[in-house]
């Protein structure tokens, strides 16, 4: 969980002319105060400001820690379709793309499809999902007509933010009605599907393309002399989804000791199809031997509808008591069909977000309080979709009994092994639902209905997370009040408490807790937290350096302390050296505590003892299982004695019991990360035509919440052995699907993981507004101790680069933006599948056009303009290009 908040009061008011712009794309606004604008290059104000390092207004220059920053210019030059696509091209950002409505923002490494790691603010509000522990893209965010700035915190900011944001946060800035009013309308319409061969079309002939249309509006407007103003949102997407279709086989081994691969294996497991999974397969004894067989299972596309839809609005409401001092309320609200992804990927359909918050903002005290609610809709899960359709057709024992009777009745007539696999399949598959028909539609609608993932698919969540904090600029407040303190000092506090109210479902969450109802009492879960931070400025105020201090209270946990130290070093303005040491905890999220899933014949829980009590005890690792049954059937088929099944599956067990290991993990703990900066920023060349920005840092983690898979060994009646029985009683039930009482359990990884990295970026602007930018960013895992496999999948490329161009009015109020990124290959792991990203470079291009006598600017643009089809991570979608026109009108 985190502490969401990032307050400032503006110390002045002024309308950006000029800019220029920084990595990544921060901005150095030149200001006047009534002026139009002028693409003539002025001299520049070095006083661009930034709040999300500190939670304090200070120079962007003389930030504490790295900061990336984005503001209308720059969102105005980017070919990215929206201001959330132009986050991937700040230098040390990594975008992950699960949906075309769902990109996961991540920075240094340990990058996850629902990444609670990273926090994701909207005016300092939280804008996650309570029961992800994440946000899910921009669903709740602001619209391109709304958005002011973005500022990017690449690293842990634990100690100003708390318990989530051990990787970073971003920080969405929204226009104030006071300063921006009038009404504002944008359609951009595009196309996107473009040749690609994962879209099922009609028939010969047809073509894949599909319609991309988001339509935004905005009205603000100033009431009551300054006093009062309100602004309302909305927008509405509409476009068909990026499709997920590898077909990559991760079981090609499944049958290596009968000499079965490729197309003859009947256990393959593509990465894209459900229901055929290592929960689905059987072993069956064919003709004396043992074969691993699996059901046949669906392709996502066949169990997805891909037409994406988000409707999402807002309305603020602004009262300000005097200058500096403002109150707040924010309602937003968005329902959403598209695909997410955490260990299985899921169709999310009718879900539901609303959000009340109320900032108060003032010199001294500024304090926010907010409710999130979450209701998960129509949503389902793919792979007990995929699972459950087969099975609701025929059961596994039915199915198992006529596939034998179909394999031995064609091997008697003189079929070959391989070919009587095939036409065993064929058998018991015969009536199994097609996609494409009214019954298979039918059978997917009353599944989609059933909240139990070893009947039905349903997604039943609702969920609410009630926050509060408040921060008080402490050194303000005592100079008003007639204290001596000096100027130079610096001093911050704060404080906040959060909770989350889950409503049992009975399948995803329950309340476990004694003396509770499991199903009737709603389950809570908070924490508590505070900072005080100090600081000072000294040697004529070129060295500054600020302490900080954070502790948080959960309620499964005891106080966790953060520190952190920064020192900035400015020999003049334009040259600024920064260092700084932090530590951060994560506690874990909803799901990773508290979750109790039926999933595929495999129970996932929590892994706080009040959910999971006694099974690290008793439970077996699933490597270690898989690997012994693996020998005993590869024993089975060697032995060509004349004992009886029975014996060689005895004899098979006692020469390889052995290889079963216990489960050496325990119960959850939060994470922890340490993490040391440097850091130089520097402005060079007349008036700061050159900008240079240049970090490191290296970082160790220990504690990471991960999950492993453990069956505890258990009689046919369903009793649970106990760690006392003898080995070969708990190696004969391992042997076997019956004795097995299969988890998926939350725990912490027994290694230390130390990585490293850094980021450069020059940003010049030459003759005539032209803006010329590269950043690069290197990630690297440095060493594992004591590695055990089970910390999350780092997940991140070695190198990536950017190259930019752009100008606001090359020619007569025509604009352009270019943007190349490319990024290194890089192993990935996912609850999905295991293997190599291959690297890729994606070209993003645009022009624009302002009318010059109408308040009308026209965009023409394009991401990955080259059609290049990519995939940022394995399981995922194949990401092709996106072509739009944009066409926005203003009126103030």
């Amino acid at each position: 969980m985190q502490h969401a908040a990032t307050f400032a009061a503006p110390r002045r008011l002024c309308i950006p002319v000029i800019t220029l712009t920084l990595l990544g794309g921060a901005q150095i606004a030149h200001c006047q105060s009534s002026a139009p604008a002028d693409t003539t290059r002025k001299s520049l104000d070095l006083e661009e400001v930034v709040v999300s390092a500190s939670r304090v207004e200070e120079s962007f220059l003389q930030s504490p820690v790295t900061v990336e920053k984005l503001n209308p210019r720059a969102l105005r030059l980017t070919p990215a379709p929206s201001f959330f696509d132009a986050i991937e091209h700040l230098k040390g950002v990594q975008v992950i793309t699960p949906s075309l409505g769902f990109k996961v923002i991540n920075a240094r490494g340990f990058t996850n499809t629902t990444n609670v790691r990273f926090a994701q603010l909207v005016d300092g509000v939280d804008n996650q999902a309570p029961h992800i522990g994440g946000p899910i893209g921009n669903v709740l965010g602001p619209s391109d007509l709304d958005i002011s700035s973005v500022e990017v915190v690449p690293g842990t900011a634990s100690a100003l933010y708390g318990l989530n944001a051990i990787n970073g946060l971003a920080n969405f800035q929204t226009k104030n009605p006071f300063s921006s009013e009038g009404l504002s309308v944008r359609q951009q319409t595009g196309l996107n599907h473009l040749r690609d061969p994962n879209v099922k079309t009609l028939g010969a002939g047809s073509s894949p393309e599909k319609i991309y249309s988001e339509t935004s509006v905005r009205y603000a407007k100033v009431l009551l002399a300054d006093k009062l103003a309100f602004k309302v949102n909305a927008t509405y997407l509409r476009a068909y989804d990026w499709v997920a279709n590898d077909q990559t086989d991760l079981n090609p081994n499944g049958n290596a000791t009968t000499g079965l691969f490729g197309a003859d294996n009947p256990a393959p497991d593509q990465v894209n199809r459900y229901g055929n999974e290592s929960s689905d397969r059987s072993t069956l004894t064919l003709g004396g031997k043992q074969y691993s067989v699996a059901r046949t299972g669906y392709d996502e596309r066949d169990l997805v509808d891909y037409n994406l839809k988000t409707l999402k609005a807002d309305a603020a409401v602004h009262y300000r008591f005097r200058p500096g001092a403002e109150l707040a309320y924010t309602y937003r609200v968005a329902g959403f069909d598209n695909v997410y992804q955490r260990s299985n990927r899921f169709r999310l359909q009718d879900y539901r977000l609303q959000q009340h918050a109320l900032t108060l903002t003032t010199p001294v005290v500024q304090a926010r309080a907010y409710l999130t609610r979450e209701n998960t809709g129509q949503s389902y899960n793919l792979r007990s979709m995929g699972e459950n359709i087969d099975r609701s057709f025929k059961p596994d024992a039915q199915w198992n009994a006529d596939y034998t009777a179909a394999w031995n009745a064609a091997v008697a007539a003189g079929q070959p092994v391989p070919t009587a696999h095939a036409s065993a399949r064929t058998a018991a598959d015969a009536g199994r639902l097609q996609p494409g028909t009214e019954a298979f539609a039918q059978r997917l609608s009353e599944l989609q209905g059933i909240n139990n993932w070893d009947q039905g698919a349903a997604l039943r969540v609702r969920a609410d997370l009630l926050h509060g904090e408040t921060q008080v600029n402490l050194a303000e407040a005592l100079r008003r009040g007639g204290h001596i303190l000096p100027t130079k000092l610096d001093l911050l506090a704060g404080a906040d408490h959060r909770t989350y109210i889950v409503v049992p479902d009975g399948n995803y969450f329950i309340n476990p807790n004694p003396g509770k109802d499991p199903l009737a009492d709603n389950l809570t879960y908070s924490k508590t937290g505070g900072f005080v931070q100090a600081g000072g400025r000294l040697l004529g105020e070129r060295l500054r350096l600020t302490a900080t201090l954070r502790a948080d209270k959960n309620d499964y946990f005891d106080t966790k302390f953060n520190p952190r130290f920064t020192a900035v070093f400015s020999p003049t303005p334009q040259q600024n050296f920064r260092v700084s040491y932090q530590s951060g905890y994560r506690f874990p999220s909803l799901f990773e505590g508290f979750s109790n899933v039926n999933s595929g014949q495999v129970k996932r829980i929590g892994g706080l003892r009040v959910m999971s009590d006694g099974v690290f005890e008793n439970s077996y690792l699933r490597t270690s299982i898989d690997a012994f049954n693996n020998a005993v059937t590869a024993a089975i088929n060697a032995n060509t004695s004349s004992a009886t099944a029975a014996q060689k599956r005895q004899q098979a067990i006692a020469q390889n019991q052995s290889m079963l290991v216990k489960n050496p993990y325990t119960y959850l703990k939060p994470e922890y990360i340490r993490s040391f900066e440097v850091g130089y920023k520097a402005a060079f060349g007349t008036a700061g035509r050159l900008l240079l920005d240049v970090d490191f840092y290296y970082n160790s983690y220990r504690d990471f919440i991960a999950q492993v898979e453990a069956y505890v060994p258990q009689t046919a009646a369903g009793v649970a052995l106990s760690t006392g029985s003898d080995l070969n009683t708990i190696a004969t039930a391992l042997n076997a699907r019956s004795g097995q009482a299969r988890y998926r359990l939350w725990t912490n990884s027994q290694s230390q993981v130390y990585n490293y990295g850094g980021s450069a970026g020059l940003r010049y602007e030459v003759a005539r507004g032209y803006l010329l930018g590269a950043n690069t960013t290197y990630t690297r895992l440095d060493r594992t101790e004591n590695g055990d496999g089970l910390e999350d999948g780092f997940n991140t490329p070695r190198w990536t680069y950017n190259l930019s161009l752009a100008s606001e009015n090359a020619y007569r109020n025509l604009g352009f933006g270019l943007n190349y990124r490319w990024q290194q290959g890089y192993y990935s792991q996912t609850f999905l599948v295991n293997g190599n990203v291959p690297a890729y470079g994606t070209l993003d291009a645009q022009l624009s056009y302002a009318v010059p006598a109408a308040p009308v600017r026209f965009k023409l643009g394009a991401s990955n303009v080259l059609n290049n089809y990519y995939v940022s991570y394995l399981g995922g979608p194949s990401v092709g290009g996106l072509y739009y026109l944009a066409v926005t009108y203003s009126v103030l």
